[in-house]
């Protein structure tokens, strides 16, 4: 039997990851929203798990410093896949 991950399934790690980060910096919801130019409610939903845009995606990713953990995991699925993504 394959052991498949949903989308809702990762999205909802996403969410968690950063709730978690932004707690951890003592941030609140509007806070972490001016930093990034979102609105409250653009990190609301995403703290929920709904739909989000890459772009938000990777602007809580490069606030937190693990953009480059992101890019990383992709660069290790090229290389192990031996595919080029460019």
């Amino acid at each position: 039997m394959i052991n498949a991950i949903t989308i809702k399934e990762v999205k909802l790690q996403l969410a968690a990851l950063c709730k978690q980060k932004r707690q951890s910096y003592e941030l609140s919801q509007e806070e972490l929203a001016e930093a990034l130019d979102l609105s409250r409610y653009t990190i609301q939903k995403f703290e929920n798990g709904k739909n989000a845009t890459l772009d938000t995606v990777l602007k809580i990713a490069n606030h937190f410093n693990i953009l480059e953990k992101f890019y990383n995991g992709l660069k290790a699925l090229e290389n192990q896949n031996d595919i080029s993504l460019y």
